[in-house]
């Protein structure tokens, strides 16, 4: 559902309520994940790393290199379209006028294609002491900490980086906004990419993907909290939630998974035996 951009939030929740309630079928367990729209999203920062047994891990691409040549050349071998605008790509270039996607400021980035952390390595790194505290030394003196050193020193950090389920072929600027930022809901249309339904918000730091796309990504992240224990907030369950249930497993997203799992070894039980997960996700 889209919503008219109105800038007073508690004018926007009576708008909300009062549609609800003027259209049966509209429930409000349905409106429970636009809940977002007016609750501050807070950080869950842990206060040390999540125990994850080196044997239930997923066998990943040795480096994010080697995870970008497996994505685009096995996994995508014969669908070659991106995930947000679904544009088609030839080599690691983006045909921007095959799906309508107008450069926001970048053409030359917006062409590029690249490999996109659907939750984000600067949000599950939160997870990891190397990620928190400068744990690594630098030969010339001094400590680092942060994605660098995560990935020199972290086994579990380094799986979770470059899993193929985890990742996505993106527009290069379409990547590049979205950033770090938390899925939710945006308010209003704030279409800046011409056909392509995807919406960032830096004043808020959100995305809001489009529709069609939706559940990919709560199953997306649902893997990732279950095979590495990178907690979600509960707002943020709530959300993936309701967009499980709205967008279910097409057929791509279930080859896609099997040809994933033949590489890793393990697929996405919220794929493979949905609907029954949804309890599972919600409930946990």
């Amino acid at each position: 559902m889209r919503l008219p951009q109105i800038h007073n939030r508690m004018t926007l929740f009576w708008v909300v309520a009062a549609f609800a309630l003027t259209i049966p079928w509209f429930t409000w367990s349905r409106l429970e994940p636009l809940r977002g729209l007016f609750e501050a999203r807070t950080a869950r920062v842990p206060s040390q790393d999540t125990q994850v047994a080196p044997s239930d891990l997923p066998r990943t691409p040795g480096t994010f290199e080697e995870a970008k040549r497996v994505l685009y050349d096995q996994v995508y071998r014969d669908r070659r379209l991106t995930f947000y605008c679904g544009c088609t790509y030839s080599g690691r270039r983006v045909d921007l006028a095959s799906c309508g996607l107008q450069p926001r400021k970048n053409v030359d980035r917006a062409a590029r294609l690249e490999a996109e952390h659907v939750f984000p390595a600067h949000q599950f790194g939160q997870f990891r002491q190397c990620w928190r505290e400068p744990i690594c030394r630098k030969p010339s003196g001094g400590s680092y900490k942060g994605r660098k050193c995560c990935e020199e020193t972290d086994a579990v950090f380094r799986t979770a980086h470059n899993d193929l389920m985890n990742l996505y072929p993106a527009e290069g600027e379409v990547n590049g906004d979205r950033s770090n930022y938390s899925w939710g809901m945006v308010p209003g249309e704030k279409r800046v990419y011409g056909q392509c339904n995807m919406e960032v918000d830096s004043s808020i730091r959100r995305a809001e993907p489009p529709e069609n796309i939706m559940g990919d990504i709560a199953r997306t992240m649902f893997y990732m909290e279950a095979t590495y224990g990178f907690k979600l907030s509960d707002q943020d369950r709530k959300l993936f939630d309701a967009w499980n249930k709205m967008d279910p497993p097409d057929e791509w997203e279930r080859s896609r998974n099997e040809r994933i799992k033949k590489i890793q070894g393990r697929g996405n039980s919220f794929i493979e035996n949905y609907p029954a997960m949804i309890v599972s996700s919600s409930g946990r």
